[in-house]
């Protein structure tokens, strides 16, 4: 029988999105899923919708906050609730390939590996391809993984049977970077990168994470305040970080 895969939705304000996110988690060909949706006390009809749909399929739960408490918080309390085996993670306006969570598990079976994450695609806020596709490493190490974070969280997952259950620091941004930061140190060996386009990443005109130069203060935080370096450690690795993101990344981004 295959093993329960806990997805983890964090959502606010995303009447707009959220009916083709669950849709695609539905469509799923593997179909032994639980989709734990924590709505950040929206004030559109987003928890109407979900709702809708946990009353029609009981394998999606939804929880309400009573105020917005951030994303880490809502990823955090979904993986507290969690059951399944494996985690994985989707926002409220992405989608998946309907055969991601089949293709994936069955190569981390394959390679007996408790991380792994794939290559994915960037569409605009109407679903349209944006012709730009984000490579999945075939090998990410920790080392790699500290000087930037080259793990897609919307094509993530990781065996917390094995790993145990990892909660996201509370940061403003860059949350997801720390957990599959802290998901390969657990598992011992470097995450695993599958070849295929498997999920959706929906890019918005206004995104905080479309202001590169804003988000510097951001990685600073992350080596200084997560991670506990010190002020010239945490500018030294601040330092790699933009030699990863301005000449390294760029080979992993392809223009289609």
């Amino acid at each position: 029988m295959s093993k329960l895969i806990s997805i983890i939705t964090p959502s606010f304000n995303s009447e707009k999105y959220i009916s083709e996110t669950i849709k695609s988690v539905q469509n799923q060909s593997y179909s032994n899923w639980e989709l734990l949706i924590v709505d950040d006390a929206s004030t559109d009809t987003t928890c109407l919708i979900a709702e809708r749909y946990s009353k029609k399929d009981t394998r999606i739960q939804l929880t309400k906050n009573a105020t917005n408490k951030g994303a880490a918080f809502c990823r955090n309390l979904a993986t507290k609730l969690a059951k399944g085996t494996y985690i994985a993670f989707l926002d409220s306006d992405d989608l998946w390939h309907s055969n991601k969570l089949e293709k994936q598990i069955n190569f981390m079976n394959k390679h007996q590996n408790g991380v792994s994450y794939t290559n994915y695609l960037h569409i605009d806020e109407e679903g349209n391809a944006l012709a730009k596709r984000i490579k999945a490493m075939p090998s990410l190490s920790y080392k790699k993984q500290l000087k930037n974070n080259y793990i897609g969280n919307l094509t993530g997952i990781y065996n917390a049977e094995v790993l145990g259950k990892i909660t996201a620091p509370n940061l403003r941004k860059r949350q997801d970077w720390a957990v599959w930061l802290e998901a390969i140190k657990c598992n011992k060996k470097p995450a695993i990168g599958l070849q295929e386009d498997l999920a959706f990443y929906r890019v918005h005109k206004k995104s905080m994470s479309s202001n590169k130069t804003s988000l510097l203060k951001y990685n600073y935080w992350f080596y200084n305040k997560h991670l506990g370096y010190s002020k010239i450690v945490s500018v030294f690795y601040l330092v790699q970080f933009l030699w990863e993101y301005f000449f390294v990344r760029p080979k992993y981004i392809q223009k289609l």
